[in-house]
Parts: structure tokens; C-alpha cells; sequence
């Protein structure tokens, strides 16, 4: 297959919003792939690489050869060879070595196919084939049941592989795929309610409970050994020595558990979010941080115990599961109601104890992975600012030509400037990137090669799901998760947010 095919359908599937047109424009492109192609088809129609982060930004593309002439040439395979040398590049003189492996391969690439590896290997290719869409076309082209693939994908952990089997074998090549003790499966994630009024709506009689602003973690363990894993699948068994003891005490032969791994402090209140991360990955002298920075781990699912799998079984019978092996201090406080007012106290009393919010899960519900289930809700205070945009960068891939990734500043009353806090290229559409590049370029100041500074008077609604310390921006705090809920024309730059005020907030969450 020629990665000219793999760009087209990427280009393809991001001109169109029709969910079924993507899925059999995919389904087209990967039926064309031979079975050594399929997973690296997958992966880079998903807008990923198969090797993971390979250590290229833009410095390393911005002085690369013109575009090869028509026609193409370049096999699928001979770009994933090539990749897999610029990631095995390391130690002195990396960056050129780099350069030069990446000069050979943009060389013999097309203008479009250079568009599409620019934003394969900078991140930034999004074309709308999220898991969800690709799991259809992968079973589209195979000619097997979606459900069928999206759960071998999540006992294998890795779509790229169920789908080579799928299309190689159809149905059979899916039976082999089964929960394995000790090698990670994908987790189930959930989608989000405005409120606990909306979240009863969907699911009643429900499990509600807390919703821990921690490090997701999947613990297997098999007779001595135990291992624990990231949500990313990564294995992070030696950096969290707590964990492996807590599981290692249990009285059970063999168990897989879903669950948190937090930092809290003697009081029993999480650090902020910031502080379970650093220590959660930390590497290195993990023994001496572990005294000044404890984990603690509390689950939410069990999905395997003692040679049963419960995958398939409905939520109350593999929480039945998880009282039965696990003391009460390792389990997720939760309760059992069909009344939005006892969640609400529920609800209530574990955000004055300092966590993010509540899930809300169907009783009956399997565990899914592949997609965020109606069968989990998450219900948390959402955290809004209005801030000014200081400059933005000019996109990459389908936002090439437009400002997207927007500087955010916060009102300093005594000095009459703004603070940055941080950047945001998430929550826009397509009508907003558009509208916003026109204005912005009406306020610009000055520019270099990435970046354009406007004057700060355009004010944006920004969500935020907390503010954590960072030397990397002036006012010493940043924002988490950051996205545009909209702008505000009605609101001028001096009636936006202090940097007092979200100082307070990061106070607050200590």
C-alpha cells in the first residue's frame, strides 16, 4: 500500500461530518491494506505512530526538502521503517542524525503526503477516526460484528493487532483475543453530565461515587507477582511500590482491579492534582519520595478473580466482587440509590472533602472499553474564567491556515497588563477557528514564524478543571485542561478574571 492512499483517506474522512461516511471511507482504505499493512493503516489513520513519541517537534521539520513530484511512490512499510530508525536515534548528535533520516524520507514524499506526516509526527492529525469510528471500520472491512471487535480490542489492548486478525482471519481471528492476567486491557471511560438531576435521568437505580482527581491505575496480579499499569497501558509496576504491596496482601490467587492511585495528605484531603502526578512519575529514588509524597489506591471495578473473568458480568455483580476481596480502606467510597437528593449529600460531602466531584454507574452495565458508555456518568463543578488572548499559533494539518493554539492572560489590576497562564487549542469548531484568525489578524501587533501578539481585548469564556503551580508562565500558576467554551463580545478586557482570583482557586484546592 502507498502512504499516498493512507493520506487521501485521511483527507477523505476529515472533510466529511457524516459518522458512516468516515467509517466506510476507512473500511475502503484499510480493505486494500495487506494483513503486514492493516496495523500500521490503523494506527496512522488514527493519528497515531505505532512506536509511540519518537522525539521530533517542529524545529526538526521546519527546514525539510521541497515535495517529490508526482507520481507517488512511498510504501507504507518504507515509512514505518523509517520512522522506527528516527526513534532508535539517540545520545550526541541525535537531532541531526534525525534531521537527515527525516530529509531522506520527506525527499520522496508528495506535497499532500507531506501535509499528512507533518501531522502524524508533530501530533497534531485530527481527522475525526477516534477509537469508536475506526473500531466500525475495522469491522466494516472485516465483515465481523463492531461489538465483536471493539472487545477483543479491549482484551488486547491494541486495535492495531485485533484488526490485522480481524481482516486477515474475519470472526475466528477474534476468539483468540481473551482478558490475559498480567498484560494491561483498555479501560472503560465515562461520559459527562451537566448535573446529577441530568446524570438520574439516564441511569436510575445507580451506584454514585467518588470521583478521585488521581492517576488511573489497572493492577493485575497472578499467585507473587503483580503488576501494575497506566491508563495508557504503560507499565509503571516499579514506580509504585504502595500499590504492589496493598495487592501483594490480598487473599486471592489471582485478580485484575480498575482504580486511582492518589496523593493525600494526613487528613485524609488529596495534594493537588500536580502533586500526585510528579510523584506517580517518578523513576527514580522512588523509595526516598515515597516517604515524603505516599500513594494511596482505592478501586472501582473488579474485572477478573481467582480464574473468573467478569468483563461481561453486570456492574453490581463485579462490585459484589470487589467488597468480597478487598478491605473496605481499598475500595472507592460509593452508595447505592434511585434519589438525586441522596447523591446530591453524596455528592456534596466529596467535594467539601476536597475531591473532584462523583461517577454515576448503571447497575447492569458491562465493563466497556473503546468508547465513553452512557453506563458511566461523571458529574463535577465545572470551572470557568474570562480571559484575554495575548497571541496564537498558526495551526498545523487540517488547521493550516488558521490561529488555533491561543495565548491565555488573566487581568493583573496592578500593573494594568494581563498574565499568561497558559495555552488552548481545544473547544473550537471550525466556524470558530475561522472567525477567530480574522479577528485576531485585525488585532495583530507584531508576529515571528509561529506565533502572532494582539492587542489583549478579545475576551474567551475559558473551562478548566484546575490550576496547578508552573515556573513556566510569569504568574507562577497554569490552568489544567483548558478549552474554549465560547467568546465573550459582551465583556471588556478590564472586567475579565484577576490572577488573584485564580490564584485563590489553586489555594483553594490545596
Amino acid at each position: 500500500m502507498l502512504l499516498d492512499e493512507i493520506a487521501k483517506t485521511s483527507s477523505d474522512v476529515a472533510g466529511t461530518p457524516a459518522r458512516l461516511a468516515k467509517i466506510a471511507r476507512l473500511a475502503e482504505c484499510l480493505g486494500h491494506a495487506r494483513p503486514d499493512e492493516v496495523g500500521i493503516a490503523v494506527a496512522y489513520l488514527s493519528g497515531e505512530l505505532p512506536q509511540g513519541t519518537i522525539g521530533v517537534g517542529w524545529a526538526a521539520l521546519r527546514e525539510l526538502p521541497p515535495s517529490a513530484p508526482p507520481p507517488p511512490a512511498l510504501e507504507l512499510l518504507e515509512v514505518d521503517a523509517a520512522v522506527s530508525r528516527v526513534a532508535a536515534i539517540i545520545g550526541p548528535g541525535s537531532q541531526a542524525a534525525r534531521r537527515g533520516e527525516l530529509s531522506g524520507l520527506f525527499a520522496r514524499a508528495t506535497e499532500p503526503e507531506q501535509r499528512f506526516l507533518t501531522g502524524l509526527l508533530l501530533g497534531e492529525l485530527r481527522q475525526g477516526a477516534l477509537e469508536g469510528v475506526m473500531v466500525d471500520a475495522v469491522a466494516k472491512a472485516a465483515g465481523v460484528p463492531a461489538a465483536g471487535v471493539r472487545r477483543a480490542a479491549m482484551l488486547a489492548g491494541d486495535l492495531r493487532e485485533v484488526a490485522a486478525a480481524a481482516i486477515a482471519e474475519e470472526l475466528d481471528g477474534l476468539a483468540r483475543f481473551r482478558l490475559t492476567l498480567l498484560r494491561p486491557l483498555k479501560s472503560m471511560l465515562a461520559q459527562t453530565a451537566g448535573d446529577l438531576a441530568g446524570a438520574f435521568e439516564r441511569v436510575r437505580p445507580a451506584v454514585v461515587e467518588w470521583k478521585l482527581d488521581g492517576a488511573r491505575i489497572q493492577v493485575h496480579r497472578l499467585g507473587s507477582e503483580v503488576r501494575a499499569f497506566t491508563r495508557n497501558l504503560a507499565d509503571i509496576t516499579e514506580r509504585v511500590p504502595e500499590v504492589v504491596e496493598a495487592i501483594g496482601e490480598l487473599p486471592v490467587e489471582a485478580i485484575v482491579l480498575d482504580g486511582e492511585a492518589i496523593a493525600l495528605r494526613e487528613d485524609g484531603r488529596p495534594h493537588p492534582f500536580q502533586v500526585t502526578m510528579s510523584r506517580f512519575g517518578s523513576r527514580v529514588a522512588v523509595e526516598e519520595v515515597r516517604r515524603s509524597v505516599p500513594l494511596s489506591c482505592f478501586f472501582f471495578d473488579c474485572l477478573h478473580v481467582d480464574g473468573e473473568d467478569l468483563v461481561d458480568r453486570p456492574a453490581r455483580e463485579r462490585l459484589a466482587a470487589l467488597d468480597d476481596r478487598l478491605p473496605a480502606s481499598l475500595c472507592v467510597p460509593r452508595i447505592e440509590t434511585d434519589d438525586a437528593e441522596v447523591a446530591q449529600k453524596f455528592l456534596d460531602d466529596a467535594l467539601a472533602r476536597g475531591h473532584e466531584g462523583v461517577m454515576v454507574k448503571a447497575l447492569d452495565a458491562p465493563y466497556e472499553s473503546g468508547r465513553r458508555g452512557a453506563g458511566w456518568l461523571k458529574v463535577k463543578p465545572a470551572h470557568t474564567l474570562d480571559l484575554v488572548v495575548l497571541a496564537a499559533e498558526w495551526g498545523h494539518g487540517r488547521r493550516r491556515g488558521r490561529l488555533s493554539n491561543l495565548h491565555l492572560g488573566a487581568r493583573d489590576p496592578e500593573t494594568g497588563g494581563f498574565v499568561m497562564l497558559g495555552k488552548t487549542f481545544k473547544g473550537m469548531t471550525d466556524e470558530m477557528l475561522a472567525w477567530q484568525t480574522e479577528r485576531l489578524l485585525e488585532l495583530e501587533t507584531h508576529r515571528d514564524a509561529h506565533t502572532v501578539y494582539v492587542r489583549p481585548e478579545l475576551v474567551a469564556e475559558i473551562a478548566f478543571d484546575g490550576v496547578q503551580t508552573s515556573p513556566r508562565y510569569p504568574g507562577g500558576v497554569a490552568l489544567r485542561f483548558a478549552r474554549v467554551k465560547g467568546y465573550r463580545p459582551d465583556k471588556r478586557p478590564d472586567e475579565t478574571d484577576t490572577i488573584e482570583a485564580v490564584r485563590a482557586i489553586h489555594v483553594g484546592a490545596k
